[in-house]
């Protein structure tokens, strides 16, 4: 790597850290510079889950006041999502590349539908699905999306944030928050079983590990001080983007 690429993988873990903390997409940066720096694509997604991990604890830290009283909550939530997880680091190590690169549009373009009607659809739940801790359907819903986070993270932010708001009973910036310890938890059982089971380019690694601890509070700041509806504007406006990014390379 040179000292341009290095520069450059730098800025892009500042970038993606603070997006994974305001919005969750940040892969979507930091996934092709890597790949432009020559890594192969598992070697580049392997690096990037596990040098993201640090600006996704900071972007969890920097929400605590959210977080504050809900271990009730997470404490479930994240056995769902740390489950899903392992599969999916477990599913980039057997299955060939490309596999789930075909799912990947479809489930961030749901998930972008859900965000930008997801207050129609609480109120049409409240009562039926909805409930203050979400239940066995957000559950089993965030296990799902963490198979995809574990083999694939672009887009996973997302994916929990409009689950989150559709099932459970809880104010948009809290859902955020939630959002953010998820992240953590499925990148940090998807780097365990990497440590193990794959290829790490370290140096690519913890320079997204040092952009994105940056980052991580500067996109917590910046996401605390919008209302729901520009939040919900900013993931719709920045998953939009990533969608066709997506799609059109």
């Amino acid at each position: 790597m040179t000292l341009w690429e290095a520069v450059a993988v730098l800025l892009a873990g500042f970038a993606g850290g603070a997006l994974n903390t305001a919005v969750g997409s940040g892969t979507l940066v930091t996934f092709p510079v890597l790949l432009a720096t020559g890594l192969p694509p598992v070697t580049a997604t392997v690096s990037n889950a596990l040098g993201l991990i640090p600006g996704s604890l900071s972007g969890a830290y920097a929400y605590r006041r959210e977080l504050a009283r809900q271990r009730r909550l997470l404490l479930p939530l994240c056995a769902s999502a740390a489950a899903g997880g392992l599969v999916g680091a477990g599913l980039l190590m057997v299955l060939p590349p490309g596999v789930f690169a075909t799912v990947v549009p479809v489930l961030v373009g749901l998930a972008l539908l859900l965000i930008a009607v997801q207050p129609l659809l609480t109120r049409a739940l409240r009562g039926r699905l909805t409930r203050p801790g979400g239940g066995l359907p957000l559950r089993i819903g965030l296990g799902l999306a963490s198979v995809y986070g574990g083999y694939f993270s672009a887009g996973q932010g997302i994916l929990y944030v409009a689950l989150s708001g559709a099932l459970l009973d809880a104010p948009l910036q809290r859902i955020n928050a939630l959002k953010n310890v998820l992240v953590a938890q499925v990148n940090a059982v998807a780097a365990g079983f990497f440590l193990i089971a794959a290829d790490i380019d370290w140096p690519a690694a913890l320079l997204i590990a040092a952009g994105a601890t940056a980052g991580a509070p500067f996109g917590a700041c910046a996401a605390q001080r919008l209302r729901p509806v520009a939040l919900r504007v900013l993931i719709l406006t920045v998953g939009t983007a990533g969608l066709l990014h997506m799609t059109l390379s």
